[in-house]
């Protein structure tokens, strides 16, 4: 099986299937597959675009909405993550995974899926201390705040991927697993990226969460994206453990390493995008404590047992068959032809893909529950720190420097939090 895997989307579905398109033709070869690593920016509308979280003077609608419409078809089966630059309110539809367009699978919140007889896992975001053992409080219309906590991981879906024992062949991070620069070149790294080096050498570049789950799962390949820039790295798991290939990739500019071209082994096929009965299982199982609150997970409150929910699901897929339901609108698609007002469009809409998935599950459909104050409380650093404005407008979106002084301010109050 040959797969494609590119970091940073920024909204340009047309470049990169074009350049796939153009790969193809030139080494006269098929890609089965393309990974996605995060700020897809599936935008389809005027609303979608008041949810992306980038400052308003760069607001872009992009190509996804073509793809969204039909007016596109993705000539190549995509699986991609959520970043910290997204429509977050249609991702929220599909919290637990979902076609957004046709061909175009958006894995979750956190999700595992199989193509073909290969496992894909990934984890959306970007891990923030100040956030990480919250609930998902957070809902449409998103206000300042909020805007830019959706995006930040919580320790339940951390949680969920922790409890996979079977292998994964392939896992998808946004941001780095925190130390995985002490396994390739850093220095040759920070030759070009030289702000890195405090981070790298005081062990606060990247994600702790995602730091985690590398020592847990043990993946054959980790792709990862946010910092946009390309890096390699081999993590032996322990000696003569399995290994790990961990790369990071651009994002979509003309010279920049934004894609990567390999071959993993696989079954005959037939290649397409199926669920995974132990991630349903564990789905499930921890449903029943999903945190819609700024409230932890009660992870003593879990009652199922999991041979049991193992069971339970492969029952229902043998009755119906492990393809993922099938894609559905939601919303009004972008016409460039016309002028749309924010307030024609529907609050908060249910994903027919969403319902159905519950509904396979016999689970409660749990989205809109808004019971109590999703308000989170500040902490004492929080209120003392005075970062830089977020959200100024005098950011360039196209300078990849100046776009990580976004994520500078959340490294800023994880390091108040630790002391």
């Amino acid at each position: 099986m040959r797969i494609a895997v590119e970091g940073c989307m920024h909204g340009d579905l047309d470049n990169v299937y074009k350049t796939l398109q153009y790969m193809e033709t030139i080494n006269n070869y098929k890609i089965d597959l393309l990974l996605c690593c995060g700020d897809f920016q599936a935008v389809r509308n005027e609303k979608d675009m008041e949810s992306l979280s980038v400052p308003r003077k760069y607001r872009e609608m992009k190509s996804f909405w073509k793809y969204y419409s039909g007016q596109e078809v993705a000539p190549i089966p995509t699986i991609f993550i959520g970043g910290n630059h997204e429509a977050s309110n249609y991702l929220w539809e599909l919290y637990y995974g979902g076609w957004t367009a046709p061909n175009i699978y958006f894995l979750g919140f956190a999700g595992v899926v199989k193509f073909g007889n290969v496992r894909i896992g990934g984890l959306s975001g970007i891990y923030n201390a100040r956030h990480y053992h919250l609930g998902h409080y957070e809902r449409a219309p998103y206000n300042e705040s909020t805007i830019r906590s959706v995006y930040h991981v919580r320790e339940y879906d951390v949680h969920k991927l922790m409890q996979l024992e079977e292998p994964i062949d392939i896992f998808l991070s946004h941001d780095w697993p925190c130390g995985i620069t002490d396994h390739g070149n850093w220095k040759e790294l920070v030759r070009y990226k030289q702000h890195f080096e405090k981070e790298i050498q005081d062990g606060t570049l990247g994600s702790e969460a995602a730091a985690q789950l590398l020592e847990k799962l043990k993946p054959s390949y980790w792709f990862s994206a946010h910092l946009h820039c390309k890096f390699s790295a081999l993590v032996q798991h322990g000696e003569g453990g399995p290994l790990t290939r961990f790369l990071a990739l651009d994002k979509c500019i003309p010279g920049r390493r934004f894609l990567q071209v390999f071959e993993i082994e696989s079954g005959p096929g037939p290649f397409e995008i199926q669920y995974d009965q132990e991630w349903l299982a564990i789905t499930r199982k921890f449903n029943s404590i999903f945190p819609l609150t700024s409230r932890s997970a009660n992870f003593g409150g879990v009652q199922l047992d999991m041979q049991d929910c193992r069971q339970w699901v492969q029952s229902k897929l043998e009755n119906r068959g492990a393809k993922p339901f099938e894609f559905a609108r939601t919303a009004p698609c972008f016409d460039p032809s016309k002028s749309v007002s924010i307030g024609a469009f529907s609050e908060n809409p249910r994903n027919p893909q969403t319902e159905s998935f519950l509904q396979f599950l016999e689970l409660p459909y749990l989205l809109d529950n808004a019971t109590e104050s999703r308000e989170v409380p500040q902490s004492p650093a929080s209120m003392n720190y005075r970062g830089p404005d977020t959200d100024s407008e005098e950011i360039p979106i196209d300078d990849v420097d100046e776009l990580e002084e976004l994520e500078e301010v959340d490294d800023a109050e994880n390091k108040i939090e630790k002391s």
